[in-house]
């Protein structure tokens, strides 16, 4: 039987001693005082002795392992305007147009599917410069393609790039960073997609002055850019610690561990509960079958895992936020705006109130939780939405009705990016044991972007058959049902440990409660 050291949670409670059998569960949990690391000052007073430097390095590490997602954010972004001029260009039919925007989430879950094996065989760190560079040989053939069917290729290996990328990257940073500090962190990138989708805007604004042959071609070719970038962060960022836990590299993991913890004592902790975890504890090993036998044959615990993870991912896109970014100058045009540099320019104001916001989510993830935001999410984007299906289909196309719509849109995916947006991979990256977070966050990733690339691939046909407007009243009716799923499946993992996260699921009225406090874990455990 494994024992792991106590340890602060992020409520200001201290988990005592944890004793966990061979089947990872915690057996007795204690509350008791907060231990600190205590010095004195040359006047006697006492204060807590600090390391910024690893908070720094934490930080620096989630920056690099988020620019995949810049990637991503470019790509969606930069499309919705590309997109004009490849259709005057190449002379693109409408269903290819669908097929060309929707297809990168269909085929990213080739990547997303791989990565979780691939992350397991080959590390965390490894697969994100991988990713890079297969998003990067994408690029470059869209970039030069002289007809649809080569900027059909180089649109395959961008997708497959992007579903590496997007389950690979908050793993990485879920896995590093410390309990206080982790949902801040695991959001930067959606952060970093937004910012991506601000910039791909720019660059349609940009560049939508030259000459149609030449414009679209520059506005994707500046994606490649990016990849400079990534091969800095390759001789900055460490391996995830505890991946190497799981090859059995436990020096290795001590020396990134002490890079990225306060203290010794914190190392040695946060090791400990690592290993247990990774099954070294007790001589648990999980091959690649069984780990998949265990997600598609799931115990009670994991099947509540599985339903809030590949929910949450579902319910992100089923939404409309794909279309939305997508096919804006779309729903502008709808709306009553004319000239493709005054669409592309309204657009560009939905990308920095996107960007704008997700950095609101950043500050108040870790202070008012994840459920809270969860909820002030879908219920603004369910009023946004049905505001702008009530918008387009009765106000017409004068300028209160371009004015209502523009507003609309802005709130919409300000709602989307101070909650579901970001929260979505935090929790998917979280709530799942160590042995199963590779592949269970890849199928996690794998609804994501069914559900992306279904959105996008019948926008233009649905609005056709039953107009924009009416489109955005079945998004609107989509988000009120996530906000009952929020309430009911949805729990509260702040400031906890990835360990005591596992615990929430082990009971479901624990799983439907709105907070789980450190004496509520007492109690159950008690009774089991």
């Amino acid at each position: 039987m494994g024992l792991v050291g106590g340890e602060e949670n992020g409520n200001g409670e201290r988990v005592g001693e944890v004793h966990i059998g061979s089947k990872n569960k915690y057996k007795r949990m204690d509350s008791d005082f907060i231990e600190e690391d205590l010095a004195l000052c040359s006047d006697g007073m006492v204060i807590t002795r600090k390391n910024s430097n690893s908070k720094k390095f934490v930080f620096l590490c989630a920056i690099f392992a988020s620019l995949n997602s810049v990637l991503l954010g470019y790509d969606v972004g930069v499309m919705s305007g590309a997109i004009l001029f490849i259709q005057e260009d190449l002379k693109i039919s409408e269903v290819q147009e669908e097929i060309l925007v929707g297809i990168l989430s269909i085929i990213s879950l080739l990547g997303s599917l791989a990565a979780g094996k691939t992350s397991d065989a080959i590390g965390r760190k490894w697969t994100i410069a991988f990713a890079a560079i297969i998003f990067q040989t994408g690029a470059a053939v869209m970039t030069f393609a002289p007809n649809f069917r080569v900027l059909m290729v180089g649109r395959l290996f961008a997708g497959i790039g992007i579903g590496f990328g997007v389950m690979i990257a908050p793993v990485y940073i879920v896995e590093i960073s410390p309990a206080i500090a982790r949902g801040s962190l695991t959001s930067f990138p959606e952060i970093f997609v937004n910012l991506g989708i601000l910039l791909g805007y720019v660059s349609n604004y940009a560049f939508s002055g030259l000459p149609p042959h030449l414009s679209w071609r520059i506005m994707l070719g500046v994606g490649i850019l990016p990849s400079i970038f990534m091969g800095v962060a390759l001789f900055v960022i460490p391996e995830s610690p505890r991946w190497l836990v799981m090859q059995n590299r436990i020096e290795e993991a001590r020396e990134v561990l002490l890079k990225t913890n306060e203290s010794e004592r914190e190392v040695e902790e946060r090791l400990a509960e690592i290993q247990v975890a990774a099954g070294i504890a007790n001589a648990e090993k999980y091959e690649a079958k069984a780990v998949w036998r265990e997600i598609l044959y799931p115990s009670p615990p994991v099947r509540r895992m599985l339903i809030t993870g590949c929910g949450i991912q579902c319910f992100q896109q089923i939404t409309g936020i794909d279309a939305t970014v997508y096919y804006s100058p779309t729903i502008f045009k709808d709306a009553g705006i004319k000239g493709n540099t005054q669409l592309l320019a309204a657009t560009v104001a939905v990308g920095f109130t996107k960007t704008m916001f997700i950095l609101v989510a950043t500050f108040l993830i870790d202070k008012v939780g994840r459920k809270p935001l969860l909820y002030v999410s879908t219920i603004g984007m369910t009023t946004c939405l049905l505001g702008l299906s009530l918008t387009l289909t009765f106000m017409g196309k004068g300028k209160i009705g371009i004015g209502l719509a523009i507003l609309a849109v802005c709130g919409n995916v300000a709602f989307f990016s101070v909650g579901i947006g970001p929260i979505c991979w935090v929790m998917s990256s979280e709530i799942f044991p160590l042995r199963l977070r590779a592949q269970a966050s890849a199928l996690g990733a794998v609804g994501s972007r069914v559900s992306s690339g279904a959105v996008a691939m019948s926008f233009l046909s649905v609005s056709r058959a039953i107009t924009v407007g009416g489109t955005f009243f079945v998004f609107a009716v989509f988000s009120a049902f996530s906000v009952a799923f929020v309430h009911k499946c949805v729990p509260e993992t702040k400031g906890k440990t990835l360990e005591q996260i596992e615990m929430i699921f082990q009971n479901e009225g624990e799983w439907n409660s709105q907070e789980l406090e450190m004496g509520d874990i007492q109690q159950l455990v008690q009774k089991e």
